[in-house]
Formats: C-alpha cells, structure tokens, sequence
C-alpha cells in the first residue's frame, strides 16, 4: 500500500488538472459571446424524438375539410338564389319576346290604324325597359342576400371561430327582412297581371279550337264565331276593326308570331311564379338570419355583465 502522503499528493494533482480543464473551457465560452454577443440569449431546444411528433393520421383529411365546408353553405338561401335567378331570367327574357310579339299581331290583324295604339306601343316598350331593370336589379339582391346568409349562418360561427354581431349588421340584416317581404308582395302582384296575357290567348286559342271542330254547322256559323280585343281595354272601342271572325280568326292563330307569343307568356308566367316561391324562401331565410343575430346580441349582452 502506497503512504497517505503520496495519496494525497496525486489526489491534489487530479483536482488541479480537472481546474485547469475546465477554467480553461469557461475561457473558451466567454471568448465565443464575447465575438458573438447574439449567442448568449440563444436557446438550444432539444430535438423532438419520434413518439414526441404528430401522427399524420391525426390531422383533419380532405374528406373531413370538405364535410366541414359544406356544413357552412347556407342551403336554403342557395336554393332561393338558384330559383330567383331562373324564374327571373324566365320572366323577363320570354316576356320581353312575347311583348314584341303581341304588338306585331295587334298591328297586322286587330289595329291597322297606327294611332289607335300608339299608346298601347308606348306602354309596351317602357315594360321591356323596366324588364331590363328588373333582371339586373334581382341579380344583384339574389348574390347580395346568398352572402348575407353565408356571413349570418351559425355554421360559418364554427368555421371561423368567434361570432360577434354590431348593431349596423343587425340594422342590415332587418333591412333584408323588410325589403323581402316588400318585393315579395309586389311580385305576387307581378304574377297575378303576368296571367292576363295568358288568360287573353288562351281565349283566342280556345276560339280557333271551336273553329276547327267537325260540330261546326257550315261556314255561316264558322263566320258568326268572333273574337273582340276591344273588350280587354288594350285598345280603344273605336279601333278598326277591333274584331276578328271565322276563317281571318283562325289564320291569326295559325301564324308564328301568335304561337311563339302564347307560349312565351306561358313561361313567363311560371317564371314569375317561380320568383315569388323564391322570395317566399328568402324570407323565412332572411328572418332567420335577423332572429340568429338579435339572440347572440342579447346573449353576448348577458355575458358581459
């Protein structure tokens, strides 16, 4: 066994080269921040191992985004925005045909005289400026109440988080709801005087039929039957010749322009029929929307206090 002193002595030779080892790794580091000063707040994170990461089975696929976006589609509003669009582009582009079409049979068969309906030609063109009107008026309320109820569903509250309401947003909301109803009103009164140019064809067509049956007693009864367009207030009482009988009555109705205009009419008047149920939807949506954002203003009254 060696002596205690010589113990001791390479016990104290250890420690003082273990000193040196590691003064001399502090001298390294304070030489390292002091030529690089942006080091010394730098923090070292450690590397994730691989049970510390995400599995890519867990992050939302394409299939559950898709689900989630369409459960933020306001389908109703959709549904209203579709049939808006058909039923006024229906109305406006076959009633606009018809209306040239009418004017051209009142010409040729019941009204040779110009100024005898001059003002029916006058009332008829300013229809077909506010056809125009009306089309580019209803695509543009259609895409404005679609957005609307986008921005007022509860599920976009799901997709973007927070749902806060203003009182200007529920000011506009209400607005929709009046403006709705007011054009729905004035639609049903649309659709009601879409019908007598439907009613008034039918008649002349429904006459021709009479005409063409084998029941008909010979030609003086042929010529007894008439039609008068002066009855219909469309054209004054003393319009020549106002009436048509018998044979001259069934050519008219043989021609394209009678045809074509009694048709049209017809599917302008399912257009306007088809509008109306779609302002009929927009309402329920719209006033849905408004209640949605009245009770979340209330509810985010009650919260704060």
């Amino acid at each position: 066994m060696k002596p205690a002193m010589e113990t001791a002595a390479e016990e104290n030779t250890e420690q003082s080269q273990e000193r040196k080892v590691n003064s001399r790794a502090e001298m390294e580091i304070g030489r390292y921040h002091w030529m690089y000063p942006g080091s010394k707040n730098h923090q070292y994170h450690p590397v994730p191992t691989l049970g510390d990461r995400a599995s890519p089975l867990s992050s939302p696929g394409c299939f559950e985004c898709c689900i989630k976006c369409l459960g933020g589609v306001p389908y109703a509003s959709l549904v209203a925005t579709i049939l808006c669009f058909s039923g006024v582009a229906l109305f406006c582009g076959c009633g606009h045909v018809a209306l040239a079409g009418t004017v051209a049979i009142l010409e040729q068969h019941f009204s040779t005289n110009t100024s005898d309906h001059a003002l029916l030609s006058e009332v008829i063109q300013l229809m077909q400026y506010v056809i125009y009107g009306i089309a580019s008026f209803f695509f543009l309320y259609g895409i404005i109440l679609l957005a609307e109820g986008f921005y007022t569903t509860s599920a976009v509250k799901e997709l973007h988080g927070e749902f806060k309401t203003t009182a200007c947003g529920r000011c506009i909301s209400g607005m929709f709801v009046f403006l709705t109803y007011v054009l729905g009103v004035a639609w049903l009164g649309v659709f009601g005087f879409s019908a007598v140019p439907v009613f008034m064809f039918y008649n002349i067509w429904s006459t021709c039929e009479v005409i063409k049956s084998p029941q008909t007693n010979g030609t003086a009864g042929v010529e007894q039957i008439c039609v008068d367009i002066r009855q219909y207030g469309i054209i004054p009482w003393n319009a020549f010749p106002g009436k048509i009988c018998g044979s001259a009555l069934e050519n008219i109705c043989n021609t394209n322009e009678f045809y074509m205009s009694y048709h049209l009419f017809i599917v302008a008047c399912a257009g306007a029929g088809a509008t109306v149920i779609a302002l009929l939807i927009y309402m329920m949506a719209t006033t849905y929307n408004y209640a949605v954002l009245k009770f979340k203003s209330r509810e985010d009254c009650c919260t704060k206090f």
